[in-house]
């Protein structure tokens, strides 16, 4: 029971209202000069304002002098836009993007390693089919199984493997880019 209310509070009445609370998630696409120390000073940035970077990616892009940083945040707790300003101002940041989620195609990929006796091993084979999944490595007690897609498709998955025994788990966080406009 919440002290001063005679009513108990339900936890899901909690986590919808937390949920209203922190608005919509961020996708943010920075290009930065491939240099060290670039995603330590952004990473940094974030942590010295109170953000918790949800999933963070770097890579390559087609210019070897340049990389891109992927990472997703829930931007209402804090306002974003202080801390795109202020992205802006690192010397290394060449340019910031929010990107809309309606407009973006996003994908994470994710290994999961499960345990996979003979007499379970087709169940889990069919639900490796049934995501779109590939089996990259089999051995006598377990199945090692790709998944790549979207986050929400990553946590179903996880759901309906997780009762066979799942034994370890690696996600790589999102990469995400902008649809391409219609040509109407």
């Amino acid at each position: 029971m919440e002290a001063g209310t005679p009513n108990l509070v339900k936890l899901e009445d909690l986590e919808a209202q937390a949920r209203r609370l922190t608005g919509r998630k961020h996708v943010l696409s920075i290009m930065v000069e491939n240099r060290p120390g670039v995603l330590a000073r952004i990473a940094g940035l974030f942590s010295r304002r109170g953000f918790n970077i949800d999933t963070l990616a770097v890579g390559p892009t087609e210019d070897p002098d340049v990389s891109r940083i992927t990472l997703t945040l829930d931007g209402a707790v804090h306002p974003i836009d202080q801390v795109t300003k202020q992205l802006h101002k690192l010397v290394n940041v060449i340019k910031i993007r929010d990107m809309d989620p309606g407009e973006t195609i996003a994908r994470e990929m994710a290994l999961f390693k499960v345990s996979a006796p003979i007499e379970s091993r087709a169940e889990i084979m069919q639900f490796a089919e049934i995501f779109r999944a590939k089996i990259v490595d089999v051995s006598r007690r377990s199945l090692t199984i790709e998944v790549t897609g979207s986050a929400d498709k990553i946590e179903a998955f996880e759901r309906m493997i997780r009762p066979h025994g799942l034994i370890e788990m690696v996600r790589t966080g999102e990469v995400a880019i902008a649809r391409s406009k219609s040509d109407n």
